[in-house]
């Protein structure tokens, strides 16, 4: 049986895992519904860096990154979410980040949203590795 502090180290990590998942997907939930709320401003900007089928494409990114958020704020399904919201951070960074073709200020600001990009995909690897934690629908489906 374990102990007193076993239990509080235990219950501890789950809060830290609760709040990491709520904190990558922040900016998912935000910019879904932003994206949702301005569809044609997303798919014009899609057209504008060269990307086929951007109306497809556009509703398609929506949904992947909608639906993605809400299964790692509620944890479900939270592996499958964790890992397609790292691969399509990938793909928006390749598409939307290319640094390398910048110069001067704004090579500098793509080249801080890729690592930053970087960096979450480097979340939504872990959380993949992890799972959710206790405080998730789908530990209460176990």
């Amino acid at each position: 049986m374990p102990n007193m502090i076993d239990r509080l180290a235990a219950t501890a990590q789950d809060v830290i895992l609760l709040l990491g998942r709520l904190a990558l997907a922040a900016i998912f939930v935000y910019g879904s519904f932003n994206k949702l709320t301005h569809m044609d401003a997303f798919t014009a900007s899609l057209a504008g860096q060269g990307v086929p089928m951007p109306e497809v494409l556009a509703v398609a990114g929506v949904a992947v990154e909608g639906v993605g958020a809400i299964g790692v704020v509620f944890g479900f399904k939270t592996q499958y979410a964790a890992f397609l919201l790292a691969a399509f951070t990938v793909a928006a960074t390749l598409i939307a980040h290319h640094f390398w073709t910048l110069e001067d200020a704004a090579r500098a600001m793509q080249t801080v949203h890729f690592m930053k990009n970087v960096a979450i995909v480097g979340g939504f690897l872990l959380l993949f590795v992890t799972g959710p934690g206790s405080y998730s629908i789908d530990h209460r489906m176990r």
